[in-house]
């Protein structure tokens, strides 16, 4: 992909959770921010069922909190909170109103200059709520964008060749690495849920690999 044809143009990266854009697309977006683009992070749902059960963490606090970690890691590339859009559908509710989740993203891609680039989930993702935001995006009439698609779940099934690849060096790489941690109510500060998500040593090797690979979405 030529990224220099992306400069001062607006790129649109779409997220089911807070962090997956950091897991899926994280060196591509310090690639796009490198040229100039006009980037705005969207993302889908508001992140509250990660831990279910949890008293230290009841759904409110978790979804303000991981607002924050969303915004602080966007920060890190030099943006500003504006440039995020919280849609915030309920997490794991996905699946269960397509139309809702078309309606909130025609609506995101709609505002503002049109798209030259819409990155988001591939409809072969595990994740129910991956597949339902795949979907949605793949109904939305194109308007000359080109559009790729990251893959999360399960982890490492990124692994064989996309038609897109960036590579990572040592240094990308311990970027993101630190970028992805930084997401804490994900990697295990939250302790007392009833079947949480904890993000282990063998999600991260998965989630930060040397290459980023997107396939292209027809």
């Amino acid at each position: 992909m030529n990224w220099s044809a992306l400069r001062g143009r607006r790129a649109l990266i779409v997220a089911p959770h807070p962090d997956d854009e950091a897991i899926g697309a994280w060196e591509l977006l310090r690639r796009l921010r490198r040229e100039r683009a006009q980037i705005e992070v969207v993302v889908v749902t508001d992140g509250g069922a990660s831990h279910p059960g949890s008293k230290r963490w009841p759904p409110d606090r978790l979804i303000r909190e991981r607002r924050r970690e969303t915004c602080r890691a966007v920060r890190d590339l030099g943006l500003p909170p504006s440039a995020i859009r919280f849609l915030g559908l309920p997490d794991g509710g996905l699946p269960a109103d397509p139309a809702a989740v078309r309606r909130a993203l025609c609506r995101a891609v709609g505002r503002g200059p049109r798209p030259a680039l819409i990155v988001g989930p591939e409809a072969a993702d595990a994740h129910g709520d991956h597949r339902a935001v795949a979907s949605a995006l793949a109904s939305l009439p194109r308007r000359g964008e080109r559009r790729i698609g990251y893959h999360v779940w399960p982890e490492g099934a990124a692994q064989g060749v996309r038609p897109v690849r960036i590579t990572l060096d040592g240094r990308s790489l311990a970027l993101k690495r630190r970028i992805v941690r930084s997401y804490r109510t994900q990697t295990g500060i939250i302790t007392d849920a009833v079947g949480g998500f904890a993000m282990n040593h063998r999600h991260l090797r998965a989630f930060v690999r040397p290459t980023e690979r997107f396939a292209v979405l027809r």
